[in-house]
């Protein structure tokens, strides 16, 4: 599923309060057209890719790990596997989401874009490509942390009400929309701040200003509740929900399914 669409709409809701999520798509497409709903997929594409392999690969690895180690039916091990996972893959990936930024948050040429980050490069050294990496860190850690427990839980929830042993796909579509939903809503503050994080770089960098020295997490958290105040951490909320529910929804509902086609199919070949 492509949410590039709602990705924009959510850096511009943060950026500009009292906006409406149709308002949002109304100025973009007025503004700079109907393609611009589009702008960073590339970038997004390229990041989903080796986000997703080593996100998942991780999880199933470590989970059946810690099940040997704890026990089947150890609630803690979800929760303990997706915060490694995701540690992983933000780390591996959170230099794309800062291009993917720069592209949503202004039109670059490709040309502009690697001229602007061979320079910050140059500047700062590669370090300044993770700039934003604590906030993304604490928004998509305790995101997947409290993402995979819920999504256990709601599973075995929802196929005991259903009396079946395993789960079906809308068992699992289900299970990740609610769960993806819940994660979303707790975590939106740390959104916030990455995003205008990684949009004050690029406005100081196209401007030409001097970045003055970085804020905290929590400064940047107080100053936005001075300002705002407390609804203001959860700027965007409706497109980050529409496009987290859907996402999650159909991510792990066929992840889940093709792991099952796949293992039938070895188990099929191991008998032959």
């Amino acid at each position: 599923m492509n949410t590039s669409l709602f990705s924009l709409a959510n850096k511009h809701i943060h950026l500009e309060n009292g906006h409406t999520v149709l308002d949002a798509f109304l100025k973009i497409v007025r503004n700079e057209g109907i393609k611009s709903m589009w702008s960073g997929l590339p970038p997004t594409l390229v990041m989903a890719v080796p986000a997703t392999v080593i996100y998942f690969t991780c999880y199933d690895q470590l989970s059946a790990l810690l099940r040997s180690k704890l026990g089947e039916n150890e609630s803690c091990i979800p929760i303990i596997a997706g915060f490694v996972a995701r540690l992983g893959a933000v780390t591996v990936i959170s230099q794309l989401e800062l291009i993917r930024t720069k592209m949503q948050s202004k039109k670059f040429s490709y040309k502009e874009l690697h001229q602007f980050v061979s320079k910050k490069v140059s500047e700062d050294g590669w370090i300044s490509l993770w700039r934003g990496w604590i906030p993304t860190v604490l928004r998509d850690v305790p995101f997947s942390a409290m993402y995979w427990y819920n999504y256990e839980v709601l599973k075995k929830w929802l196929c005991a009400k259903s009396g079946l042993y395993e789960p079906t796909f809308m068992i699992n579509f289900t299970s990740g929309a609610l769960s993806g939903s819940f994660a979303a809503v707790a975590t939106l503050p740390f959104d916030v701040v990455k995003t205008q994080k990684q949009t004050q770089l690029w406005t100081y960098e196209s401007h030409k200003i001097s970045m003055p020295l970085p804020m905290s997490t929590w400064t940047i958290m107080k100053n936005i509740v001075a300002k705002n105040g407390f609804a203001g951490l959860f700027t965007g909320l409706i497109p980050r929900l529409i496009k987290i529910a859907p996402a999650c929804a159909i991510m792990i509902s066929t992840y889940e399914f093709g792991k099952a086609f796949f293992q039938k199919q070895n188990a099929q070949r191991q008998q032959y």
